[in-house]
């Protein structure tokens, strides 16, 4: 018989809603981003985020539910982001989906955001028909997170998605998150929010022009040495040495402003900024990215080395960077180890992760009461959710 549940995804800045079927058939997945919002503040402002939520959740289940070709009484089971995320933002995705629950007498799933993303990787390799050998390493790398966690299947015999997952941290960023790095230096530079997309493209760009730069021509980063846990990341002396660059280079005060005037017209495309972009600015977003994708890409090898794993995951909002994908697929063929990505519109934050992740907690009678409270900072471990468990 075939479980059908409904994700409601509201950690950040995207009210999304999904149907999954048995936790790996997407039936339906809607999104609508609050880029547009937040982009004149170059970052997500909560209280903003929270009113849009607002606005959002329940045009957006329903044309979840229109997607799917169900009705609210067609589903099984509810599924809500308890958390980790913006307290405001998590509270609108988490009443509604109580209500929503009390009120079609089903159950109520509570999913940790950070297992979502895990799972998306999970679905993206199932549409392919593949399943990715547990236990492996997972990077979860976006705006607000970059963690490394060792992922093995929980007890039980047969399709592994119908087993809990078991979580061992093995690191996470000690200051800015991967994606955040992205967001700071894009402002710094006047290239527009979100960071990420247009710098991975205006690298990419680069990349294929051809261009050459001399060491003297930017500014270069060595590796980041870190003391004490080799799988921690820390992004923020990345970021502070491109703002003591740009300090340091006065003359770069120009083209910056050129850039902010082409974003205010609306020139927010990378081909648009391209040719407002010195060489020397260039080489800087250039040797940005290298650094930040090798600093990534070499600890997450590290760790999979070290636990014997011989599949990565990697996933969040940062996983769609394109340098970042080349680079692991590259370095993991030459090594032997299987790397697994979900596709762009499932490494950003969406419902069917977060039905996908709920599919095994509803399996296990692991439900949530009406009591269910919100968790900003909840970790990813064994005993991580307020449940209550029976069927």
């Amino acid at each position: 018989m075939t479980t059908r549940i409904l994700g409601i995804e509201s950690s950040c800045d995207e009210t999304a809603a999904a149907v999954v079927a048995d936790g790996r058939d997407i039936l339906s997945s809607v999104i609508a981003s609050q880029i547009e919002i937040h982009r004149k503040y170059g970052g997500v402002v909560p209280e903003l985020a929270s009113r849009e939520h607002l606005r959002q959740i329940v045009p957006v289940v329903r044309e979840a539910l229109t997607q799917a070709g169900l009705s609210f009484a067609d589903i099984d089971a509810v599924a809500v982001t308890q958390g980790p995320g913006l307290i405001g933002s998590l509270l609108v995705g988490v009443t509604y989906g109580k209500v929503l629950a009390l009120e079609l007498h089903k159950p109520l799933v509570p999913v940790n955001h950070l297992e979502g993303h895990v799972h998306a990787v999970f679905l993206e390799a199932h549409l392919s028909g593949l399943t990715p050998e547990l236990p492996a390493v997972c990077l979860i790398v976006s705006g607000g997170h970059t963690l490394l966690y060792h992922v093995q299947a929980g007890e039980g015999n047969g399709d592994v998605l119908r087993r809990r997952f078991i979580y061992r941290k093995l690191g996470g960023t000690r200051d800015d998150a991967a994606g955040e790095a992205y967001d700071k230096v894009a402002r710094l530079l006047a290239l527009g929010y979100p960071g990420g997309p247009v710098i991975d493209q205006l690298a990419t760009q680069i990349s294929a022009s051809g261009l050459d730069f001399l060491s003297s021509d930017g500014l270069n980063f060595s590796p980041v040495k870190m003391k004490g846990n080799p799988y921690d990341f820390s992004f923020s002396g990345i970021k502070t040495a491109v703002l003591y660059y740009v300090r340091a280079h006065p003359e770069f005060a120009a083209e910056i402003e050129s850039r902010r005037i082409a974003l205010q017209e609306g020139k927010r495309k990378a081909s648009d900024l391209l040719p407002l972009c010195g060489p020397r600015i260039l080489s800087l977003i250039s040797n940005f990215q290298k650094a930040v994708v090798r600093d990534l890409v070499t600890r997450t090898l590290a760790a999979a080395d070290e636990t014997g794993a011989s599949t990565i995951l990697v996933s969040g909002g940062v996983a769609a960077n394109s340098l970042l994908r080349d680079t692991f697929a590259k370095s993991c063929r030459l090594k032997g180890v299987d790397v697994y990505f979900p596709s762009r519109a499932l490494s950003t934050d969406n419902g069917a992760m977060i039905a996908a992740a709920a599919f095994p907690r509803f399996l296990a009678g692991e439900w949530a009461s009406a009591s269910l409270e919100v968790a900003a900072n909840l970790p990813l471990t064994a005993a991580d959710l307020s449940v209550s468990t029976g069927q």
